[in-house]
């Protein structure tokens, strides 16, 4: 089952995956008027409002890692945090210098 997996590279892939899941979903919840183009379009031309979506789709991997933890398979969780520093590496970068 996918929710017992113990395994770092699982949680990596998890990590990075849930994420876009996340962006996707709130795409659909505040820019649906938009089309997915039109929307990564803004999201290009206007960087605060991509760090800031880029930490809210982060959510979804505080959510993967609750689980993993909570199920206390440590080595996928781990993953799962890996990516998600990442992720916010990579959203600082784009705050600070784009």
């Amino acid at each position: 089952m996918l929710f017992n997996k113990d395994q770092f590279g699982f949680g990596l892939l998890l990590g990075f995956i849930a994420p876009i899941f996340g962006l996707f979903g709130y795409y659909y919840w505040k820019f649906s008027l938009f089309t997915l183009n039109e929307f990564f379009q803004v999201l290009m031309l206007q960087k605060s409002l991509l760090s800031g979506i880029i930490s809210i789709a982060l959510i979804a991997n505080a959510i993967v890692f609750t689980v993993y933890i909570n199920k206390q398979k440590d080595k996928t969780a781990k993953g799962v945090f890996i990516a998600t520093c990442v992720y916010a590496l990579i959203s600082l970068g784009f705050k600070w210098f784009l």
